[in-house]
């Protein structure tokens, strides 16, 4: 099943300036968000492989718009997240299985690497929800100067019987980190954790 498309949202954030102090370059975040029909909306369904394989499409159609909006290529990403809000009439079940199964290949051949879990959340909510996107070092998810998030929001989704999908990358950490442990340089990428 391929995803029933209304819209794609595309956000970017740039910060330039921290306490008062310069940040550069910039940090900066960019999240794309597709805003899609719900095929189970309103009924129980035991076999959610569908959702599982639009997760496969979208994986790929907002990791390559998240990382064209920060105008780098996918090798040089340096942290990502994903998330889902289902309209009144979804179930939590229903984001999960865009968001898991097979959602996290496509957006990791994207970036060209990807070794850490692909922070996640999902919620329900009405139009114009806040949705959370959590983010973590794509290679080490013990580098905490990229433990962050992003929040991204549409006016007018999701409804009902929608869902909204979010991919959120970055190309830096948060503006002056300062809580210890793992660095970037000190990074080995060989288990998604250091």
């Amino acid at each position: 099943m391929k995803a029933e498309i209304r819209k794609i949202v595309t956000f970017v954030e740039e910060t330039h300036r921290e306490m008062e102090r310069g940040i550069n370059p910039p940090t900066r975040r960019a999240a794309a968000v597709a805003v899609i029909a719900n095929p189970f909306a309103g009924k129980y369904v035991e076999d959610l492989t569908p959702l599982m394989e639009i997760g496969e499409e979208l994986g790929k159609i907002l990791a390559e718009r998240a990382v064209a909006a920060l105008g780098i290529d996918g090798a040089r990403a340096e942290s990502y997240g994903k998330a889902a809000a289902v309209g009144e009439n979804g179930e939590l079940e229903h984001a999960a299985a865009i968001l898991h199964p097979k959602m996290g290949t496509p957006v990791r051949k994207v970036l060209e690497r990807g070794a850490a879990l692909i922070p996640s959340s999902k919620k329900r909510g009405g139009l114009g929800c806040v949705l959370d996107v959590p983010l973590g070092h794509k290679d080490a998810a013990y580098v905490r100067s990229h433990f962050d998030g992003m929040e991204v929001q549409i006016n007018d989704a999701p409804r009902a019987n929608e869902i909204m999908v979010a991919i959120a990358v970055t190309d830096s950490g948060r503006p002056l980190p300062r809580v210890g442990g793992l660095t970037k340089s000190e990074i080995k990428g060989e288990d998604g954790l250091r």
